[in-house]
């Protein structure tokens, strides 16, 4: 059941937006954070899907919804499956405690969102 009030498909692509409007104002950065963020979940020792695995418990524990947004997604692109993903939330709630909780409940209906729009 989708409790979450946000549809997390169109604020990822909402989010995309507002970071490629910061990419004009500030190139370097942005060119440098993709840079990481592409040699960061390139397959290696891990795969991607577990790196993005690591990165949305990550972003649950850390309550960021926009963590939550990209990495639900990329983690399904990457071959991720529902019950890795699952896993991954609980232990970003044993690390976060409450609050992260909260967010793995989020990144549960993004879960729900994505699928349903595949």
């Amino acid at each position: 059941m989708d409790m979450s009030g946000t549809h997390y498909p169109s604020y990822r692509k909402q989010l995309i937006g507002g970071l490629a409007a910061m990419r004009a104002d500030a190139p370097d950065v942005m060119t440098a954070f993709n840079e990481l963020h592409r040699a960061s979940l390139a397959d290696g020792s891990l795969s991607t899907a577990t790196k993005e695995l690591i990165a949305l418990a990550i972003g649950v524990a850390a309550r960021c919804e926009g963590c939550i947004a990209f990495h639900v997604s990329a983690a399904l692109r990457a071959g991720a499956t529902r019950e890795q993903i699952v896993e991954a939330l609980g232990v970003a709630v044993m690390m976060g405690g409450g609050p992260a909780t909260m967010y793995a409940a989020e990144a549960f209906a993004a879960l729900e969102q994505y699928e349903r729009a595949s």
